[in-house]
This record gives structure tokens, C-alpha cells and sequence, in this order.
């Protein structure tokens, strides 16, 4: 049953709309004396409105079961194509108010926690000193070779460190994060002035982020470029646990520097030596989908990151 005929069926009657969404309601579990006093209105009125449906359909959609309604094979099969069809009707009433004021929309906004202690709320704050009503769901993500975002994700947009393939995933350049070679107190390198050749660590034990990240696989590239494999002494989830097992003195990573106002992560004991690599880089950029349709709140914040200068970053 395609979902231009619902539509068709809901202009058959006044209050089709309602009465769909009364079904979806009965169906999902909730008895027709709890909708009655939910909704206001009699059990006989929404017994009618059930009926009415019956007949549009010309199948019985629902059938009582003991003292409840169970939907029949035909409600059931109604039933995916009517929550279908009111999720879209939400989104086009959404889309339409945001459209009259697109001051009180939602941004879902995915980010590598690594970002979170500086990155995402210097974007959101700045953002909001100007929308104060627009509201975020912000969905932190492990660092991983891949985005999150697309046409089916739910996610407006991902402040990621990593360049999608071709396709209808967009990015959007922010800031180059310079990366550097963490060594414990008291290592025999935290005294180096200038800057370091990677291969001057490669007897030394490397910790190393979980596999499938971008800081594993930089890592890994550039020991190849140094001319050695990095010898695994520990594998951390996180930029967190690596700092603090550096910091411990359980082996040397090659990391990002906290920023200068964030230290609630980050040794202050740990030496960020710069390397002499060109590579050793982290790009930060904004990743969306042309796919996803993006409602006016979402465009306004993308627009905000795209336009304004991120915070300076540590470089040590």
C-alpha cells in the first residue's frame, strides 16, 4: 500500500490525520480508555474513528484479544506504512516551522570525544550567544576510519577527523591539528629543543590507540615514512587513557597536545615534542550529507563553523 494513497485517504475525511494516529497509538499498546482520557474525548469516539478506518480500508485492522486490540495481518502490514507516513507528515510540519522561525529547531551534531573538551563547546556556545533557542543533541563517537553521517544516520552533521570517500558526504576543512611525540618525565628525548625525526623513537615502547582509528593508522604511517614499526607495549580507547599511561611512564605515543586552557585530561608532567614530519598532522574538518535533508537550524550552525575561526591550538 503505497503511501500516496494514505495520503489520498487522509483527505476522505476531516480528521483522517487524527484518527491515523489514533490507530498507530491502539497498535503501539495503549488501550482505548487510556487514549480517550489522553486525548480528551470519549472511548466511543475513538472506537468510531477506529471503525471509520476499517471501512476506508475495507479490512479489519485491529481485533480484540481477550480485553485489548491486537493488529491483524492487514493492520500490521498498514501499520508500517502509516508510521511512515506520519513521520514525514512530523518532519514536513517541523520543516515548516522551522521555516517561520528557524530560531527553535534541534542540531544533531556527532563528534570525536576528542574534540569535546574544547572544539564542540566553543562552536555551540558561539553559536548560541546569537540562537539561544536552538537546541543540540550531541552524540559523542569513537574515533574511527570512518563518519558517521548520511542519509539515514539522523546526524545533521559530524565534526570529524576524517576526509570522507566520493559520494554525497561533504567536507569541510576546519584547522590542521598539529601532532607530536609524547614522552614521559625524566625520558631521555623531553629535553630536545628542536624538532624530532621520528625514527629517534623507534626502540622505544609505543602507546597506541585501539586499531581502526586515525591516530593509529597516522601513527603507522608515519614509523613506515621513519623507516620502523612501532613496537606495541599498550593499546588505549581514547586520548584520555594514552596520555596518562605516557605520563606514567609505560611508553612514548604519538599524540596531540591538549589545548593551553584544557588540562583536565592531560598530564602536565607529559613533554609534546614537535616532529619534524609535514605529515604529522590531525585535519578537523566538518562532514555532512547532501543526502540528509538539513532543516534551517541545522544550515545556520553549519554555516556558523564554516565561517568562524575555531580556537588556537597547542603547539608546543
Amino acid at each position: 500500500m503505497s503511501a500516496m494513497y494514505l495520503i489520498h485517504a487522509a483527505y476522505s475525511y476531516v480528521m483522517e490525520t487524527r484518527d491515523l494516529r489514533w490507530f498507530q497509538q491502539v497498535a503501539d499498546g495503549i488501550t482505548v480508555t487510556e487514549l480517550s482520557e489522553i486525548e480528551g474525548t470519549t472511548q466511543p469516539g475513538v472506537s468510531r474513528a477506529l471503525a471509520r478506518l476499517d471501512r476506508e480500508v475495507g479490512t479489519p485492522l485491529l481485533q480484540r484479544v481477550g480485553r485489548t486490540l491486537r493488529m491483524t495481518h492487514a493492520g500490521s502490514a498498514f501499520k508500517r506504512h502509516v508510521d511512515a507516513l506520519l513521520h514525514e507528515l512530523d518532519d514536513g510540519l517541523a520543516a515548516v516551522h522551522q521555516l517561520v522561525d528557524p530560531e527553535t529547531g534541534t542540531v544533531t551534531l556527532a563528534f570525536h570525544p576528542s574534540l569535546g573538551t574544547w572544539l564542540v563547546p566553543h562552536l555551540v556556545s558561539s553559536f548560541r550567544a546569537d540562537h539561544p533557542d536552538v537546541q543540540f543533541q550531541l552524540l559523542p563517537q569513537l574515533e574511527a576510519a570512518a563518519t558517521t553521517v548520511g542519509a539515514r544516520s539522523g546526524v545533521d552533521m559530524e565534526l570529524s577527523t576524517v576526509r570522507p570517500l566520493p559520494g554525497p558526504v561533504r567536507w569541510a576543512g576546519l584547522l590542521e591539528e598539529p601532532l607530536f611525540l609524547a614522552v614521559p618525565p625524566g625520558h631521555a628525548l623531553a629535553d630536545r629543543q628542536s624538532r624530532l625525526h621520528l625514527a629517534a623513537a623507534a626502540d622505544e615502547p609505543f602507546i597506541l590507540i585501539r586499531p581502526g582509528s586515525v591516530l593509529r593508522e597516522i601513527t603507522h604511517d608515519l614509523a613506515t615514512r621513519a623507516g620502523f614499526t612501532p613496537r606495541q607495549a599498550f593499546v588505549c580507547e581514547d586520548l584520555a587513557t594514552a596520555r596518562a599511561f605516557v605520563a606514567a611512564g609505560l611508553g612514548v605515543s604519538v599524540l596531540p597536545a591538549p589545548p593551553a586552557h584544557d588540562t583536565a585530561d592531560s598530564p602536565a608532567s607529559i613533554r609534546y615534542l614537535p616532529l619534524a614530519d609535514r605529515h604529522a598532522v590531525r585535519e578537523i574538518g566538518l562532514t555532512w550529507s547532501e543526502e540528509h535533508r538539513m532543516l534551517p537550524a541545522a544550515r545556520l550552525f553549519r554555516e556558523h563553523v564554516m565561517q568562524r575561526p575555531p580556537l588556537p591550538i597547542a603547539r608546543t
